[in-house]
């Protein structure tokens, strides 16, 4: 990148001016990560100050049986399957029992598309699981679900989404974007929820009153270009509904453990690479500098591992998820032994050695408690980038 266009963008950033599609792709093409971080950093800091967000939360994902076999997808099964399970709600109850420990105040809820559970069976399992747990939040289900829930019950989305919020609905999740361009869409998603349906069912949860986040899976076969596309479709359905409350990069995984059964379910490892630390920090900060109505980034460190993730907080991310104990959905994202769980503790220390103050929040983002930052007495002791 030039010079002058250097200057450009750097001006653009610091007056607030709206970056464009080609800004964007330009950003992208640079090779000067140094450049690009400090940029994010200072949108980050003007946006969030030197904290690090953070939640105690579980994972529960009551079915992996699933009628579409998306091309990165190693979680899904096929009805009668070997390790096939569909969860009564009594099981799904007594696994988010044994979570509560640790003062927990979310559980995050995702499932396969199964051809055969009726739709009522979704709004039970949330109504015993907020009994069970009155004082957990409970963030479920992803567009695509909503999708599939309406095909199954014959009911429109605004419907099924009122009686979710009455069983105790208070988010959805994010997944089913992974790249919104047909381009590449059509090469990695085998369901029928595309960007129509999918910010349809997040607009009419925003103007529920819900608050959402949304994700983009990157790293497998989409382009920068793709990328791109995708952020600004989200930032132009923030300016109108202002809904999002956080933007979730995830990057593609390669099957290292489910293939040990025999079948390589995810198509597109024989042909992709995943992406390295430096493309995943580029794209942190990139998302970070376009997406300039979206109060936060959140760096998925199950999916990043631990030091990708920290050094995310450095490239325009302010949040690093919760203490994710199992997450059955991808693995180990870079098979150098990234943990399986992070407990309130870890996380802490996890911040204040990546520079940061920790503040734990809630799904809403309301915050539960503000903690220290780094020790200032430590000689040692890492500090943010000076902004």
């Amino acid at each position: 990148m030039d010079a002058g266009l250097k200057r450009e963008l750097e001006e653009k950033v610091r007056t607030g001016e709206r970056l464009t599609r080609e800004d964007g792709i330009a950003l992208y093409a640079s090779d000067d990560l140094a450049w690009l971080g400090g940029l994010a950093h200072e949108v980050r800091t003007r946006k969030n100050g030197d904290v690090v967000h953070f939640n105690v939360n579980r994972h529960l994902n009551m079915t992996n049986v699933c009628t579409a076999s998306c091309a990165y997808c190693s979680f899904q099964r096929k009805p009668g399957e070997k390790d096939a399970y569909t969860m009564r709600i009594e099981e799904a109850v007594r696994l988010a029992k044994a979570m509560e420990n640790d003062n927990l105040t979310e559980l995050h809820i995702v499932n396969g598309l199964h051809p055969n559970l009726p739709w009522r069976y979704y709004p039970r399992s949330l109504s015993a699981l907020k009994e069970a747990l009155p004082h957990v939040s409970l963030k479920a289900f992803t567009a695509t679900e909503i999708h599939h829930f309406e095909t199954i019950s014959g009911m429109s989305a605004s419907d099924i989404l009122d009686e979710l919020i009455e069983a105790g609905l208070e988010s959805l999740t994010g997944g089913g974007a992974e790249i919104f361009d047909w381009e590449v869409r059509q090469h990695i998603v085998d369901h029928r929820t595309h960007w129509e349906d999918w910010s349809r069912i997040h607009r009419l949860a925003h103007e529920k009153g819900l608050k959402t986040p949304c994700t983009m899976l990157y790293g497998h076969i989409e382009e920068p270009r793709h990328r791109v596309d995708h952020v600004l479709r989200l930032r132009e359905l923030q300016d109108e509904t202002n809904g999002f409350q956080v933007f979730i990069p995830l990057r593609y995984q390669h099957d290292f453990v489910d293939m040990q059964d025999g079948k390589v379910r995810n198509k597109l490892q024989a042909r992709t690479t995943m992406a390295t630390g430096a493309e995943a920090l580029k794209t942190f900060a990139v998302s970070r500098l376009l997406f300039d109505n979206v109060p936060h980034v959140k760096v998925f460190w199950v999916m990043h591992g631990v030091q990708t993730a920290q050094l995310a907080l450095q490239h325009g991310a302010d949040d690093m998820d919760g203490s994710v104990v199992e997450y059955k959905i991808t693995h180990d994202a870079d098979n150098y032994g990234t943990p399986n769980k992070l407990g309130r503790d870890d996380l802490l220390e996890l911040i204040r050695d990546a520079g940061f103050r920790p503040v734990e929040r809630n799904t809403r983002y309301e915050i539960i408690r503000e903690y220290p930052g780094p020790d200032p007495d430590r000689r040692e002791a890492p500090q943010p980038m000076r902004v």
